[in-house]
């Protein structure tokens, strides 16, 4: 029982046709054409870039009106550039003529606020300026369309960025000067590593002084469950006495399980069996071509409820706090109201961190997200099995490309510095892949067609409602989540029959979850919505929502406590009488393949 052979997957999801077709001589040139396309353009459709860019120009081309807009607005442009030149020439403490965006940084430092380069980088924003509007409020051209293209102008501005050149960097300049050109010389030599590295398929420099087992997911445990896609680590408790109620952690696949367990300091783990609990984790298997049919009905049933049946079985008669991390955290809404309709009260509660069950504001990744592109993954996938790393890894990166492209790049390149690697970037260097059949009923069910908020989404054959979750609800975003944006995580409010406590957290996916109370920089508003009350708009709930100052992990652990019994003595370590016998040591086998 704690150890499924692979002949045993669920043959349901084996008879059941896959949502897209796999490689077969029928298919011609498609697929090879696709896989050697997707190498060369990171895995993002040119047919998808190519159909925003038609339908934007055209619409612009027939637009006599917002053309002469532009021109106008360019003329104005020109004008007020070359006044604020003339002016800042007898008075750098003029106003400026246009100020960056709040989480643009590149031209904060003070040497940019002298001449020439407060006139360079000025010039450089009001071109950025114009092209939003250039790419934006044209009649016609669909939103999905306008925000491709839009994105796509601004990533090719930042590339031209004057905070990319040495020449028009004045803190490059400076360093330069101060040493005598040794920080190009350093840059030159962090490039050719860094492009050794690529090639070799190894992680950024740095990774190697963290090391999963001895200085990331140390928390005591042991595995007690091992089958085709999980390995269920229970961890070893730390106090005398221990909340009745297990709680079951889901993490995301497309994350190694330790984001939740990286230095002891930074542990979420670890902070749960300090304060009384007793935590069980999900382990995912690092899929290969062999795994290419598992879908998402496997990991439902050889995920989640194979692990729920192994805490039950280890800790007997209680409930369990369910817990779900992003991706995991929609597989585990979906087993929620699954078990729900079965009337399975094995959960006690459900937390969801940065998790969607509605995906029809999904952010940014939506650029990455339509017919043309999605037709394009499958054909990749369908010729290796699975969704490669890079790839997942590159579109996240796109989304941020100041933060993690370019400034990296300046910073490492010309300044010749290297950032500081600390757990969770090494941890982010530690990617996974996505088995194909997964990864396409997840985008297609999911994202476009939002079948779980629409009722449609089936888990045994049955469709689910998330109305039949009637459970407590504790939800988790964060402000600058460009994966899992906060008003879409709130719609959790409207789509189940449960009191929700909701949480808005400072910082992004993963450092808004890592959110570790010793971290003074943290903050968060947090307000419960009684079942029974009227619905309350986003808006209106940040506005009314209570601010606490630091980290949102005591404001769970109360909560948890409080859906909890009296502390009482610790459950053995798996249940042997029942198949689930310790198989080794925590962090386990699956987290460490490649």
């Amino acid at each position: 029982m704690q150890d499924v052979p692979s002949k045993q997957r669920n043959e349901e999801a084996r008879r059941s046709p896959c949502l897209f077709p796999m490689a077969s001589p029928s298919l011609g040139l498609d697929q090879p054409t696709h896989a050697a396309l997707g190498r060369l353009t990171g895995g993002i459709s040119p047919i998808a870039l190519g159909l925003a860019y038609s339908d934007w120009v055209q619409h612009l081309m027939a637009s006599p009106d917002k053309q002469m807009d532009l021109v106008r607005k360019a003329q104005h442009a020109w004008s007020q550039y070359l006044g604020y030149c003339f002016m800042s020439c007898f008075d750098p403490s003029c106003g400026a003529c246009i100020a960056p965006l709040p989480q643009d940084k590149r031209f904060r430092n003070e040497a940019w606020q002298r001449w020439p380069y407060l006139q360079i980088h000025q010039g450089f924003l009001l071109t950025q300026q114009w092209w939003q509007d250039a790419t934006t409020d044209i009649l016609g051209v669909s939103k999905h369309h306008e925000d491709v293209t839009s994105f796509v102008a601004r990533q090719l501005l930042d590339m031209v960025s004057p905070a990319n050149s040495p020449a028009t960097n004045p803190e490059v300049m400076a360093e330069t000067l101060a040493t005598g050109g040794q920080n190009l010389v350093k840059g030159a030599a962090h490039l050719m590593e860094d492009l050794q590295r690529h090639v070799h398929c190894e992680p950024p420099v740095g990774t190697e002084n963290y090391v999963v087992g001895r200085n990331l997911a140390t928390t005591p445990g042991q595995v007690i469950l091992r089958n085709e896609l999980i390995e269920l680590i229970q961890y070893t408790p730390a106090t005398e006495a221990v909340h009745p109620e297990p709680v079951l952690i889901v993490p995301a696949w497309i994350m190694k399980y330790y984001i939740l367990d990286l230095s002891p300091e930074n542990s979420l783990v670890k902070y749960l069996v300090e304060k009384g609990h007793t935590v069980f984790m999900v382990s995912w298997k690092n899929p290969s071509v062999d795994d290419r049919d598992f879908g998402m009905e496997d990991y439902r049933r050889l995920g989640v409820m194979a692990a729920l049946d192994a805490v039950r079985a280890t800790v007997p008669g209680q409930r369990a706090h369910g817990v779900g991390y992003c991706l995991g955290g929609t597989l585990l809404s979906i087993a929620a109201a699954a078990m729900a309709g079965d009337d399975d009260d094995r959960l006690a509660t459900l937390t969801l961190f940065a998790a969607q069950t509605d995906f029809t504001e999904a952010g940014e990744l939506m650029l990455f997200i339509d017919e043309a592109q999605v037709g394009f993954l499958e054909n990749i996938m369908a010729q290796k099995g699975y969704l490669d790393a890079k790839q997942m890894a590159g579109a996240f990166q796109l989304l941020r490309s100041n933060d993690l492209v370019w400034s990296a790049m300046v910073q490492a390149y010309l300044m010749g510095k290297r950032r500081p690697i600390f757990d969770l970037m090494a941890w982010n260097s530690d990617t996974t892949r996505m088995p194909a059949r997964m990864h396409s009923e997840y985008l297609r069910q999911l994202f476009l067609g939002n079948d779980l908020a629409d009722e449609r989404y089936r888990a045994d054959g049955r469709p689910v409602s998330l109305r039949d979750i009637r459970i407590p609800v504790f939800a988790v975003s964060t402000l600058s989540d460009h994966v899992a944006p906060w008003r879409s995580v709130y719609k959790i409010h409207a789509q189940t029959n449960a009191d929700v406590t909701f949480v808005i957290s400072n910082g992004g996916h993963n450092a808004g979850i890592v959110n570790p109370p010793q971290n003074s920089k943290r903050f968060h508003q947090i307000a419960t919505h009684d079942d029974l009350a009227a619905y309350l708009d986003p808006d209106s709930w940040q506005e009314r929502a209570v601010h606490h100052v630091g980290s949102w992990w005591p404001c769970w652990q109360d909560w948890l406590a409080a859906h909890s019994g009296e502390p009482t003595e610790p459950p053995p370590m798996g249940a042997p009488q029942n198949g689930f016998v310790p198989l080794c040591r925590a962090p386990g086998t699956y987290v460490l393949e490649p």
